[in-house]
């Protein structure tokens, strides 16, 4: 069985119900056996700054899935969730990207493990603690990243508080 933990973004349409559609779409998978959800926080957009605001999370899942078959999951998803790739760091209905996938490291270009720039985005890092507060990123912890993060990026991710 493989540990692997995704990150999930959305930033168009009814956001709720994308990120609900698309952990319902995880779990009904015949590979996928748990998914345990984070919190779920609100952010400023990254890279591309001119767009409404996004919801992000991150899940865990046991799976059966190898790399490649998940990353090809996970584009189905975001196809089933009308994801369009028109500007990169663009609006999107949903994004699902592997951020790891048990101690595999792939350069590959079509999948790169664990994901880029993860020690860069609290709206990552804070929902990977939700998670797993003894996740290693290149040998450091979560808290050590976050420590190196402007204060301002920490508080602009905004936990949701009772939505239904």
């Amino acid at each position: 069985m493989n540990k692997a933990y995704l990150g999930i973004g959305t930033n168009m349409g009814n956001r709720f119900d994308n990120l609900s559609k698309a952990c319902e779409l995880l779990r009904d998978s015949d590979s996928i056996y748990e998914v345990k959800e984070s919190k779920l926080y609100e952010t400023k957009p990254w890279g591309y700054t001119e767009q409404a605001d996004f919801l992000n999370m991150c899940v865990e899942i046991e799976t059966e899935f190898e790399p490649y078959e998940l990353l090809e999951y996970c584009q189905k998803i975001e196809e089933e969730l009308h994801r369009k790739r028109i500007v990169h760091w663009g609006p999107r209905t949903i994004d699902v990207d592997i951020l790891f996938f048990n101690d595999v490291v792939s350069t590959d270009e079509r999948l790169l493990i664990p994901h880029p720039r993860i020690q860069d985005r609290a709206f990552v890092l804070i929902p990977l603690m939700d998670l797993n507060e003894e996740l290693l990123i290149n040998k450091k912890s979560i808290k050590e990243y976050l420590n190196l993060l402007s204060a301002k990026e920490i508080e602009e991710v905004k936990e949701l508080v009772g939505y239904e």
